[in-house]
């Protein structure tokens, strides 16, 4: 591997730092993070981005014509926009300078412009590269016009946000925009095992835990190489860490729907009748769990015993039906929620005590239902793949091409209508690409009981269409 060379020594707008200030930009005396010493020297270390880079890839073959254009870059986080624009401009020949729009203002700018009209007259072109430039309005976007026109300067802006509804059209037609892509499996493992070369140490994980740490990146080479930075840290001897070690160490934070069922599940305030809201949560407990175990005796035994300690109760009681009704009935019978719910509204409406007939109903209907917790055990699923692939985009076929460009890039071209199909069925995909085929998630596994067996038929039937089974 080559040896890694200091960051580039530049400041905000590309002019070499102070002798107080290091090349790479940390205070004395400390180190640099771990994907700062990593960044490619050169276009060909940088991953993932082939399809660009590569000898047929769109930005080589400007290096290769010497007629670098004025380019966005548009892609996720941690993906390489900021290294590709430092990278272009050292092999164009070109002075790198930047601007962050989310710190910069028309005062910056001028500045920017300024100095690369005075670096022009001297022989020297510069390649102005800005990050975050959708943030900028659009008077600022407009203020780059003129000197993307006349060659002052050779424009690389960088957003994750689409270019399409974040940048002036004036703009956008006088650049070239460039999609990144988010860094797949292979691209993370080759960071990984750079790190560890970088490191002369190996990363503690056990082969399932580094599959897992790839996956927690979701496709963000930086995120990936700072997780990776905290585990080398790791005292010497460490044994091998398993996948569900991973989280809690790498100091993530919890997932939302985690917290939001912790929160929920609280049960109910001790301020809910005072120093009897304890035993109120107890008998809310005996109460589910009875629904749940479909005694449906019980139920109506513990709800009772809830009313008789005050009218008050109601509001919890209903809740609790209304999440037993979808956790533990869920689709074996859809109704249970439609029931729980009129009877809810039926109560308010009436009011106690001939509002028990509606309660009574509707512990009734929960506790006889036929059981499954299956669309529970499928959300929770999906909230957890969802957490870790946030910014996988969805396969172009199913998006929309709401302009010239998108239409370009090949969104919704492809696409079926499912009701032209024989059964509306086309059986396309629809997940990302990394999940799609054999990867596909099965998050729903419908119970033989109840409503759910005729969803399974269903299920069974589209699948085989697909493929799939």
């Amino acid at each position: 591997m080559p040896p890694r060379r200091p960051a580039a020594a530049q400041d905000l707008f590309g002019e070499a730092p102070s002798a107080e200030t290091p090349a790479g930009g940390a205070a004395p005396g400390t180190a640099r993070p771990l994907a700062d010493q990593l960044r490619p020297n050169n276009l060909s270390e940088v991953v993932g981005q082939e399809h660009l880079l590569g000898p047929e890839g769109a930005l080589r073959r400007m290096l290769d014509r010497g007629a670098l254009a004025s380019l966005i870059l548009w892609g996720p986080p941690g993906v390489g926009k900021t290294t590709i624009a430092r990278l272009l401009a050292e092999e164009a020949g070109l002075r790198f300078a930047a601007l962050s729009a989310v710190f910069s203002g028309v005062a910056d700018l001028k500045r920017a412009f300024d100095e690369a009209r005075a670096r022009r007259s001297n022989g020297q072109a510069t390649l102005l590269f800005v990050d975050e430039i959708h943030r900028f309005n659009r008077a600022q976007q407009d203020g780059f016009l003129p000197v993307v026109e006349d060659g002052t300067v050779v424009l690389v802006g960088a957003t994750t946000e689409n270019p399409n509804f974040a940048l002036n059209n004036a703009l956008l037609s006088r650049c070239r925009v460039l999609t990144l892509r988010r860094l797949e499996d292979a691209a993370l493992e080759l960071l990984l095992s750079r790190a560890e070369a970088e490191t002369g140490h190996a990363l503690p994980l056990q082969p399932e835990a580094r599959t897992a740490l790839r996956a927690l990146a979701d496709g963000d080479g930086r995120n990936l190489l700072n997780m990776a930075e905290q585990l080398l840290a790791l005292p010497g001897g460490t044994a091998p860490l398993a996948p569900e070690a991973l989280p809690a160490l790498l100091s993530r934070r919890p997932a939302r729907f985690e917290a939001e069922r912790a929160e929920h599940d609280s049960q109910i305030s001790p301020s809910i009748l005072g120093d009897r809201g304890s035993e109120l949560n107890q008998l809310l407990s005996a109460f589910h769990k009875s629904l749940r175990g479909s005694d449906v005796q019980a139920a109506l035994y513990y709800a009772a015993r809830m009313m008789v300690m005050g009218e008050e109760t109601a509001p919890t009681i209903f809740r609790r039906l209304a999440c037993a009704a979808s956790e533990d009935v869920g689709m074996a019978d859809p109704q249970a929620l439609v029931q729980v719910l009129t009877a809810w509204d039926a109560f308010r409406r009436i009011g106690w005590p001939e509002a028990h007939l509606f309660m009574g109903q509707a512990i009734v209907y929960v506790a006889t239902a036929p059981k499954s917790n299956a669309t529970h055990l499928a959300f929770t699923e999906a909230l957890r793949v969802a957490e870790r692939t946030a910014r996988m985009p969805p396969p172009l076929h199913i998006t929309n091409a709401h302009t010239k460009l998108m239409a370009e890039l090949g969104h919704g071209a492809g696409y079926r209508y499912d009701h032209d199909e024989p059964d509306a069925f086309a059986g396309q995909e629809f997940f990302p690409d990394p999940l799609a085929g054999e990867n596909r998630p099965e998050f729903y596994q419908p119970t033989p009981r109840g409503f759910e067996r005729d969803i399974g038929k269903r299920l069974d039937f589209w699948a085989r269409r697909r493929g799939h089974r």
